[in-house]
């Protein structure tokens, strides 16, 4: 006969709402996984006989029990809350805007990432697809549930999900980077050196260390923080009220800027942060607080971006326009996307790239002589970009490829150690040249007490006092 063992882990203040159900079915074992309230996710593994699948069965609870899962009733617990952005799109009047090419994901998009050399989109049914600025597409990803934003942090790449994870694609494989308290239901979310900032429906907002805990959470001044933004100093809090800047180590509040309409989206450079708003506008504001320029819009404001510097400033409304200002507040263009309003969208190198209502990603060329002649109704003919058939979506793992502890003497990599410090999971670094009481950012679903592991490079963080890990993960047997 069958044996099931249901297991869960909710910390009603705590960063875990997820269970885990191990079923033993004579010489089988079948694992299932996920966020409490869905189906999850299901491996099954084969062993010589049912002994050998009990005793790996029985190993694996006590793991999870020492990690602090207790044993449950499946269904009494709540699922997390998940609000999604809706825009009820509406066609431009606008002339079209030059689309270079055009990449449908499938659903509704909120995720973008632009650098030299990919453009990543991910939508509400949790899909990134991965390009070439030529448009080839180059890989993709599945994640367990809707994303809601991808976004950079020096060399590491991470999406965040509606299932109140985010996920770190810097290696083959996207790996668990942190996990969200279950209570948080997430509008948007920003890193920066690996300090996590979280707005939530309430107005609520958070920072995160990079071992998953929580440094500070605060009651906004408003409700709906559609905008989060951090830099090496502070975390921007775009709510229906206002921007507000909080030190990024305390929570204590810098300074707060009322506004007259809801902030609905946020963009940063180095000295001002960009507020698209309700109000049919642009709002800028130097990091100081100090007001700027107001970027005066035909419709109610989505999203936005600048081109490097503030030189350039874009914003698309929810009538599928998308508008180009000076620095100054002059306007310099706007043109309908033809394909559904901007959720998300980022400039680089004269091209403005932008994830729609529709789940596309379209490259838009806004040079100024592709943009003189797209306002004269002429337009080139759009690429439809097509993944090929046959790619298939990396989905998270925490499986970890295996090496052999001799092959990790050639100086390829780094070796780090899991110890257990409490009801925590710690790692550290083992090789010489690094300090050994200092923690590693590591993914959370691999780490194993008294493990050792070969990672391809450590990297000391910015503000110093632990380390963070880059690449591919092998575990030294």
């Amino acid at each position: 006969m069958a044996q099931t063992t249901y297991l869960e882990l909710s910390e009603d203040t705590g960063s875990a709402h997820k269970f885990w159900e191990c079923t033993v079915d004579g010489n089988q074992m079948t694992v299932r996984y996920g966020r409490i309230g869905d189906a999850g996710q299901t491996t099954t593994k084969t062993y010589a006989d049912g002994a050998k699948a009990q005793a790996d069965a029985t190993k694996k609870i006590g793991e999870k029990v020492r990690k602090g899962y207790a044993p449950a009733v499946p269904g009494q617990r709540a699922p997390r809350s998940v609000t999604r952005r809706v825009i009820v799109s509406q066609h431009s009047t606008a002339k079209t805007a030059p689309v270079l090419w055009k990449y449908r994901s499938g659903a509704p998009a909120f995720g973008i990432f632009i650098d030299k050399d990919v453009c990543m989109v991910g939508n509400e049914k949790g899909a990134i697809t991965v390009l070439r600025h030529d448009a080839t597409v180059e890989r993709q990803y599945q994640l367990p549930d809707g994303v809601k934003c991808i976004v950079a942090d020096d060399a590491w790449i991470y999406a965040g999900c509606d299932d109140g994870n985010v996920y770190d694609l810097s290696g083959k494989v996207p790996r668990l980077a942190y996990t969200i308290a279950p209570d948080i239901d997430i509008y948007w979310l920003d890193i920066h050196d690996s300090i996590l900032g979280v707005s939530d429906a309430k107005g609520g907002i958070c920072a995160i260390d990079h071992e998953d805990e929580f440094l500070w959470r605060r009651q906004g001044h408003g409700a709906a923080g559609w905008m989060v933004r951090c830099d090496a100093d502070a975390v921007y809090h775009g709510h229906g009220r206002g921007v507000t800047s909080y030190d990024w180590r305390t929570g204590d509040e810098n300074w707060y800027q009322p506004t007259k309409g809801a902030v609905l989206f946020g963009w940063q450079e180095a000295d001002s942060v960009y507020s698209g708003m309700s109000s049919n506008s642009v709002l800028q504001f130097t990091k100081s607080g100090r007001p700027g320029v107001t970027y005066r819009c035909d419709d109610t404001i989505f999203s936005n971006a600048t081109a490097p510097g503030g030189r350039y400033v874009f914003a698309g409304d929810h009538r599928s326009s998308v508008y180009c200002f000076a620095a100054d507040g002059t306007r310099l263009w706007k043109l309908g996307t033809g394909c559904g309003s901007a959720y998300s969208m980022q400039y680089h190198d004269e091209r403005l790239y932008i994830v729609t209502t529709d789940g596309s990603l379209a490259c838009i060329d806004a040079s100024e002589e592709a943009v003189r002649a797209a306002e004269q109704g002429v337009v080139p003919e759009f690429v439809d970009v097509k993944a090929p058939a046959a790619m298939t979506r990396v989905a998270p793992s925490t499986t970890v490829e295996l090496t052999r502890a001799a092959d990790a003497t050639t100086g390829d990599g780094v070796i780090v150690e899991c110890i257990q410090e409490g009801s925590r999971l710690r790692i550290r670094v083992l090789s010489d040249g690094y300090h050994r009481d200092w923690q590693v950012q590591f993914p959370k679903g691999i780490r194993e007490p008294n493990a050792r592991y070969l990672v391809s490079e450590i990297r000391e963080s910015s503000r110093g006092g632990f380390y963070r890990a880059l690449g591919d993960i092998k575990k030294l047997v």
